[in-house]
């Protein structure tokens, strides 16, 4: 038998640094080489690497509800798929099967090496993006859906690539049912792109490494991620702490949606209990139990250090409770559209709400709560094709200790950047006629939460747009004696006419209308200082 390789604490962080930065580098093909301005623009996409048993071993500084649930997708693959070859890639967008929302398609793709002049599996690259189109009821496949199968075409996982050959079928299938073909086919080309890059670069770690030290420092690397996360949980006081927030409602009633967590502590172990939220909904606010464990995961990530490594081991410590059945864990064929977005944002503001009462110098007022989610789509004159656009938008995030939120920012499980002005309007018969922070959003406190922001979008065709966004009616919180920050507001300018539209919304716009998205400042922190007599 050969001897045990030997794992220092440098040896350690170096293996972890050249992991993080392949993912990173996936990131950035992925970025470069894609077509839609929601990926190339957005940065609307996560990449990761996971070992043989489809452990997370890595991941990129990318969207965090992708991934915390992209080892579901994984999971899943493995469980369709019994026998892999070189030039597999694996294709899904089932949320009851790994997925999230049927917008973001995962690939995932084998990774072999050379060894000893044999081909051997060592694990799988993966990549998670958000397509501005996959079908459905309406451009941008956000709809007001109350079922799945209106949300989009839905993808079980399949082989796209065997063994090194395109499925065309299927591929075409897909595309079939989707208003954008050509920018889809460029964007998964990106994806499997992003995939190929991670395999040579484990190749080239084999090369310099060797396979048997390249296992063992995974190992050690999961064991370590799994001793800083207990460490930080028993940190926190033993205890059960609760928390209560809402989301505005589900898009087809006016009824609140309660999201009610019990966050218990024991030692080195964390249990988030969501029993007691309300039941899924017929609107598609609802979510799969991946996104949920996704939001919680999050949360306990940033009680975290910063530079801490995040895999499987970083998730062990942690129990996720959420009943099926309701709107955390929904049963199919429930529409999950906003789930993915909207709730997931909810989740993490009641598990911060609830550790709050325990950590008060650590954790932040409520961020905007939401990713103002718009989709827009029509026929583009200028190119003869048709067109569709989606964007979530920044707002204000929470402040903390000694600290005031930042302005026009995406918060929690949001990691994107905003659409440039100028790719906005080469992309889409659209224009930005007004794009600012929303100045006084933010909540007072002691330290002040960040302010919203303010843009304007004039339409140039008759064009068909969705409107999902929260925090409209139940504002951020603050804490520590903070002000909550500023609810949202959207609102409708046609033919001299203002109107102000609910959170989530469904119209048709015609050329030289105006939509106007106000988003929702953070929360502030901390009573604010009373002002003196004469001052």
């Amino acid at each position: 038998m050969g001897k045990t390789p030997n794992v220092t604490p440098v040896s350690l962080e170096i293996f972890r640094s050249a992991l993080t930065a392949i993912a990173e580098e996936m990131g950035t093909v992925l970025t470069l080489s894609s077509y839609s301005p929601n990926i190339k623009e957005r940065r609307d996409f996560s990449c990761a690497l996971f070992d043989i048993r489809g452990r997370l071993i890595a991941q990129g500084d990318h969207m965090p509800v992708h991934l915390g649930a992209m080892p579901d997708s994984v999971a899943s693959a493995l469980a369709a798929f019994t026998e892999f070859a070189p030039g597999d890639v694996v294709i899904l967008n089932d949320p009851y099967l790994g997925g999230s929302h049927l917008p973001d398609i995962t690939l995932i793709a084998p990774i072999y090496v050379e060894v000893e002049g044999k081909q051997r599996l060592i694990g799988f690259a993966a990549n998670r993006a958000h397509h501005s189109d996959v079908g459905g009821i309406s451009p941008g496949s956000m709809p007001l859906a109350t079922e799945v199968y209106q949300e989009g075409v839905i993808i079980p996982p399949s082989k796209l690539w065997d063994a090194g050959r395109l499925n065309q079928p299927l591929l075409s299938l897909i595309l079939r049912n989707i208003r954008t073909p050509d920018e889809r086919r460029g964007d998964l080309a990106a994806q499997i792109a992003a995939n190929r890059t991670a395999g040579r670069r484990l190749q080239e770690l084999v090369e310099r490494w060797g396979i048997q030290v390249l296992e063992a420092h995974i190992d050690a690397l999961i064991a370590y991620a799994q001793r800083i996360t207990e460490a930080a949980i028993e940190a926190i006081p033993d205890g059960t702490y609760y928390f209560v927030d809402y989301l505005d409602d589900d898009g087809v009633t006016d009824e609140p949606v309660m999201i009610r967590v019990a966050v218990t502590v024991q030692g080195k172990h964390i249990t988030v209990d969501f029993s007691g939220s309300s039941p899924q909904t017929r609107g598609n606010v609802n979510t799969v139990a991946a996104v949920t464990r996704s939001a919680v995961y999050y949360v306990v990530r940033c009680l975290m250090p910063s530079d801490a490594p995040t895999n499987a081991g970083t998730f062990a410590p942690v129990t996720v409770l959420a009943p099926e059945g309701t709107v955390v864990h929904a049963r199919p064929p429930a529409a999950v559209a906003q789930g993915n977005v909207e709730t997931s944002q909810r989740i993490t503001d009641v598990v911060l709400g609830a550790l709050a009462q325990v950590l008060p110098a650590t954790i932040p007022a409520a961020g905007q709560g939401t990713m103002n989610n718009i989709t827009a789509g029509g026929f583009d004159p200028r190119t003869q094709q048709p067109f569709a656009y989606y964007e979530t938008m920044g707002g204000g995030m929470g402040a903390s200790l000694g600290q005031s939120g930042l302005s026009g920012v995406h918060v929690h499980m949001s990691n994107t950047l905003n659409t440039p002005v100028e790719a906005f309007e080469y992309a889409y018969p659209m224009r930005i006629m007004r794009y600012q922070l929303r100045e006084g959003s933010g909540g007072v406190g002691a330290a002040c939460g960040g302010d919203g922001l303010v843009r304007e979008i004039q339409f140039e065709v008759p064009t068909e747009v969705t409107l999902l966004s929260d925090r409209r009616r139940f504002a951020p919180y603050g804490l520590q004696g903070g002000e909550p920050g500023a609810k949202g507001e959207n609102r409708l300018l046609s033919e001299g006419k203002e109107t102000v539209l609910p959170g989530k919304v469904h119209l048709r716009v015609q050329p030289g209308d105006r939509l106007i998205i106000a988003t929702p400042g953070g929360g502030g922190w901390g009573s604010p200082s009373p002002v003196e007599p004469g001052k």
